[in-house]
């Protein structure tokens, strides 16, 4: 039987990646002529290292997520002799919730730009990119009878995450959004 804080985690991924998926998917299949300002002013020279990021950082998700899902132990994980497992609870729910609305929100800024919108999108963005290098923290410091190789797997992983999550969208995005 699952431990129940696993099994929240996973429920956590679940529909919180639903939920991302879900708004990219709608947000590009409504709105056909705004596809391309999502990039703000991002300059096209950067663009193809967004795109490499991406899939490096789709692929780190994955990786960190198979070292919390199956290569730690519930019960016995300590975060920095601090906190247990349920950690990455909340760690996965600061970066699937923000991220599920980062999409809605750039479409309506681009519809019908507003301060309260641009404070919103930057908020989301903040969240995940907090989210994502507290994960990495984590990852780095919990202790677990199997926290093995799979741990340094899951540590570049989410370093790719991080650049993606609280680098180039965080940070370098933002700045090229024509406000």
């Amino acid at each position: 039987m699952m431990n129940s804080a696993k099994r929240l985690t996973m429920w956590i991924n679940i529909v919180g990646g639903s939920a991302v998926l879900l708004s990219y998917a709608h947000g590009i299949s409504t709105n056909p002529t705004l596809r391309g300002e999502v990039w703000g002013g991002v300059p096209d020279t950067l663009r193809p290292l967004y795109t490499i990021n991406m899939f490096l950082a789709a692929a780190g998700y994955f990786a960190f997520s198979y070292f919390v899902f199956f290569r730690l132990e519930p019960d016995r994980a300590r975060i920095g002799n601090r906190f247990g497992f349920s950690a990455f609870n909340l760690l996965y729910a600061m970066i699937l919730i923000p991220s599920a609305l980062w999409m809605p929100f750039t479409f309506a800024m681009l519809e019908a730009p507003s301060p309260a919108l641009w404070w919103g999108i930057r908020l989301t963005l903040g969240l995940v990119g907090i989210g994502s290098l507290g994960l990495l923290a984590a990852i780095l410091t919990v202790k677990s009878p199997r926290a093995d190789g799979a741990r340094w797997v899951a540590v570049i992983g989410s370093v790719f995450f991080c650049i993606q999550t609280a680098v180039l969208d965080a940070l370098i995005w933002p700045a090229f959004f024509p406000v």
